[in-house]
């Protein structure tokens, strides 16, 4: 396959086990290395193979592997499979039903065709969609530490306002990430080690000194599935609200993933609010949720929770735009919220009866 380099994409070796076990064990030889990896939709994977910003030299095809179930768990919380596919996710009963949040996320990402071959896993995984770390012809940090980061006083209108770094200001491209930081996800990961669970807000790594060290995976692990605590208590009010340069199929400028319990009594029993395309990871300040948490919806409430969750942002030049378009939109989003949620349908969600 040709690319715009001309090298064309490696040839690298592919296997396709039937077992987690016989997948572990094929991955244990990446460890320390990035020279083998699991592959399922490909959507993300498959372009950096094409311009050569990875090379691995083996591929792991896991779409044979028992781990594309979505199930409810006994708590009344939910997995997610690593290899179900993000349109499965999105529009399933248990999903739409409880989670809104989430379904609309992910609704709200790329393209149908492209939904249709992501995976759960894959989506975490994503790499940055920084034009610098695309060209192979500028110096950039996450693509080669210690060559420098040429968005740093370049073109920066998609870059970082929150947790950057002088070694990137790089952002995190997902919309299902943003809503999965604000509903709490665990993500489970195995390896030849033994399993373990790592809490979304470590998953992913802000930039540091290393930022080509994205998450906390190591090279040797695979996720098994993301699991999502109980969350109907925010199903009646939640909203993903996504500010993009058009309407389909394009990365978000800002997005925001809100949450509401709202108390028969008409206050705020508790928040969950996350931004997305600000920094490295999903962005989400516990300040900004205890500012709503004993407070009536409103203009006020709205604002100290912007203001909280977006305490410390900095500009790098073209992006000066997004802080306060970041803080009209958190507002926006907690507005939305606060009214009902909106399904998939466009329509909105009947909501409870409250108690006389």
């Amino acid at each position: 396959m040709g690319s715009r380099y001309g090298a064309g994409m490696i040839p690298a070796t592919y296997q396709r086990p039937d077992t987690i076990a016989y997948a572990l064990q094929a991955l244990a030889g990446s460890a320390g290395s990035n020279d083998i990896r699991p592959v399922a939709g490909g959507t993300n994977l498959l372009d950096l193979m094409k311009l050569q910003l990875v090379t691995p030299a083996a591929l792991i095809d896991v779409n044979r592997l028992p781990l594309d179930r979505i199930e409810a768990r006994d708590d009344g919380g939910l997995r997610l499979g690593a290899t179900a596919r993000n349109a499965d996710t999105a529009w399933h009963p248990l999903v739409e039903r409880d989670y809104p949040l989430l379904s609309a996320a992910m609704l709200a990402a790329a393209s149908p065709q492209i939904r249709n071959m992501a995976s759960n896993g894959g989506n975490l995984l994503q790499r940055t969609r920084c034009t610098y770390f695309y060209d192979r012809a500028t110096p950039c940090n996450k693509r080669e530490p210690g060559s420098g980061c040429s968005a740093i006083g370049g073109l920066t209108r998609h870059h970082a306002i929150l947790g950057a770094s002088e070694y990137c200001i790089a952002t995190h491209p997902s919309d299902m990430c943003v809503a999965l930081a604000a509903l709490d996800a665990v993500v489970h990961v195995a390896s030849v080690r033994g399993e373990r669970a790592i809490p979304f807000a470590d998953f992913h790594r802000l930039p540091g000194n290393t930022p080509d060290v994205d998450t906390s995976l190591a090279a040797d692990e695979l996720i098994l599935r993301i699991e999502l605590p109980p969350a109907m208590r925010f199903a009646a009010h939640s909203a993903y609200l996504k500010v993009r340069e058009r309407l389909s199929y394009a990365f978000a400028l800002v997005s925001v993933a809100a949450a509401l319990d709202i108390g028969p009594d008409g206050t705020i029993r508790a928040a969950r609010l996350a931004l997305g395309s600000v920094a490295h990871k999903p962005w989400r300040v516990a300040a900004a949720e205890a500012a709503l948490e004993g407070a009536r919806p409103g203009a006020e409430a709205f604002a100290a929770a912007a203001e909280a969750l977006l305490q410390g942002a900095v500009s790098q030049g073209q992006n000066a735009f997004k802080i306060p378009l970041a803080r009209r939109t958190v507002i926006r989003a907690l507005e939305t919220a606060a009214r009902g949620t909106v399904d998939n349908q466009g329509s909105s969600r009947p909501q409870p009866e409250t108690p006389a």
